[in-house]
């Protein structure tokens, strides 16, 4: 199972590219997808928009999961990465793609066991789980993958769940 997992800004979008083989995840990209500062919104959306798509035809991942939004406190910030999200989830809909939402919460608590973990503790439970030297940089590629590997562990106990009802 190839996993793109993306975690939307309008500054910055992590992305992280996963491949699951036996309940294996392995990395195959990670990073950000910026957009000029100083560009009208709509310009921005475009050039994410575009940058997204240009992932999806080179990795050609078969799912994607997406961070839903965290309610802040500044509503222009919370907008911004609404309107971020919408931008991916519409990149992965035109190419065909079933599109998986996962809370902050249930990301943490899917990677570290406990749904309220700084980020630095993310960042070390991706690094041991993907097998990497060092913790993924930035934190939005490193979230991104996170997510990604939320997926992973969430579809593997969605399938052990249904083996288990089928044998009843």
């Amino acid at each position: 199972m190839r996993v793109l997992g993306i975690d939307p800004g309008m500054a910055r979008t992590g992305y992280g590219l996963i491949e699951s083989a036996d309940d294996r995840p392995s990395l195959i990209d990670c990073g950000t997808l910026t957009t000029p500062p100083r560009a009208p919104v709509s310009e921005r959306l475009r050039a994410l928009y575009v940058q997204l798509v240009d992932l999806l035809d080179r990795y050609q991942p078969i799912e994607v999961a997406i961070e839903e939004p965290f309610v802040a406190k500044n509503v222009r910030s919370a907008l911004a990465v609404g309107q971020a999200r919408a931008v991916a989830i519409l990149a992965a809909a035109n190419a065909g793609l079933p599109v998986y939402e996962y809370t902050p919460n249930q990301v943490k608590r899917s990677i570290t066991n406990y749904g309220h973990s700084g980020k630095e503790q993310v960042q070390e439970m991706v690094r041991l789980q993907l097998g990497l030297e060092a913790p993924p940089q930035p934190h939005d590629a490193a979230d991104a993958l996170a997510i990604a590997l939320c997926h992973v562990w969430e579809s593997r106990l969605a399938r052990l769940i249904a083996q288990s009802e089928e044998r009843k």
